[in-house]
């Protein structure tokens, strides 16, 4: 790459977002949501909490998001896009910086919550962003560049505060988040240009008719279901793995345990496949596949033996990847209209299921252990399998 060619990835042109920045945006949007799952053994030691509990502080975050992902690119229509977006990375951190001061694990839980708040306001406005501001080609490749940007950010996240709280406690990992929080939010605000093609849309009526065509779109309500049965798996194998490791025989700590979402990766790298896997065998066989596969990794979680847990670890990311990207693809491909609320829709299901297994898995791992989390997280794949099966028909 030549000096002008970095210099415009990582300084854009004036006009639009660079690159790097897109990927920065992605980045900061994930930073914070999962954080607490490394350090989730040491907020139960700290405040004697039990797994359900300290799960809440997961969970929050991503209810949340659930809550206010359908209505924030709604808002961002009538009000402008950088506005939302650069208001909410500042929104998010307020609450950040105010977790090392947390009294209690019901405090903790609502400043959780508050951070969850403030993420679609960059995760949905900034795809509207990329694709007003972006022309033809550009768009793809800005888009894919964002998404390496939230991935690699949900795995920072959680490595960052596992190796900060080996080292400052848990609080004093989220004074780590909290300088990186402020530091992406003053960094966008700097670079990120103003939108050139954004026009006002102030018509409620429109987006409510909108709204009703797609709830009683069959197809698309069963997207939605299956994506809560898929981050069902993931937030609630790697909300409660994190405590399992940390007991015996494994005794992890929290840098071992960031040391573990290393698999997270894995998975990313694997993820386009799914492209090719919904060409070859179509939706439904591409999403059974990946299903049968995460559950399958699951169990090989069983066996009290650090390196098959890592490789279940490993094949329960791939699957759910694949899951994911194959769910959005079919909405695509089942939405003629709408599809920002479309989208919406799917991740106001999506981040439910994380939530919702925070309570669920929780419970099962605190009435049998792991093995208890594992059959309740198959479970959900299994009915998510059947939704599939069942509404994936071709149109």
């Amino acid at each position: 790459m030549n000096p002008s060619s970095l210099r415009l990835f990582l300084l854009g042109d004036g006009t639009r977002a660079s690159p790097a920045l897109a990927w920065l945006i992605g980045f900061f949007a994930f930073l914070n949501v999962y954080s607490m799952q490394a350090v989730l053994p040491l907020v139960v030691d700290d405040f004697n909490a039990s797994p359900v509990q300290a799960g809440t502080a997961v969970g929050a975050t991503v209810l949340a998001i659930a809550l206010v992902s359908p209505f924030m690119g709604m808002l961002s229509d009538a009000i402008g896009r950088k506005l939302v977006i650069c208001v909410s990375l500042f929104a998010l951190t307020l609450p950040t910086a105010l977790i090392p001061l947390a009294d209690s694990l019901h405090t903790l839980t609502l400043l959780r919550f508050l951070q969850g708040l403030a993420v679609p306001g960059i995760v949905v406005v900034f795809l509207a962003y990329i694709a007003e501001e972006f022309p033809g080609v550009s768009v793809t490749r800005t888009v894919a560049t964002y998404v390496g940007g939230t991935v690699m950010g949900g795995f920072a996240g959680r490595f960052i505060t596992g190796y900060a709280g080996d080292w400052f406690g848990w609080r004093g990992a989220f004074v780590a988040l909290t300088l990186l929080n402020l530091a992406g939010a003053l960094l966008v605000l700097w670079r990120l240009p103003r939108s050139r093609s954004f026009v006002p849309r102030r018509d409620v009526r429109a987006a409510l008719r909108t709204l009703g065509g797609h709830l009683s779109n069959r197809r698309l309500l069963a997207a939605c279901a299956v994506g809560f049965c898929v981050l069902f798996a993931l937030v609630g194998s790697f909300t409660y793995v994190n405590l399992h490791l940390a007991g015996e025989p494994f005794n992890l700590s929290s840098s071992g345990l960031a040391n573990v979402f290393c698999v997270y990766l894995v998975g990313v790298l694997v993820t386009p496949m799914a492209g090719k896997l919904v060409v070859r065998w179509g939706f439904r066989k591409a999403l059974l596949v990946a299903l049968t596969v995460s559950a399958g990794g699951l169990l090989l979680t069983l066996p009290p033996w650090l390196p098959t847990i890592l490789l279940g670890l490993t094949l329960c990311s791939v699957g759910v990847f694949v899951c994911q990207s194959t769910t959005i693809s079919f909405i695509a491909a089942s939405v003629s209209e709408g599809r920002s609320l479309a989208n919406g829709l799917y991740y106001l299901g999506y981040y439910s299921g994380g939530a919702v297994s925070t309570l669920l898995a929780g419970l099962a791992y605190e009435g049998w252990g792991w093995p208890g989390a594992v059959m309740t997280i198959c479970a959900m794949q299994v009915l998510g399998g059947l939704i599939a099966w069942t509404t994936w028909r071709k149109a």
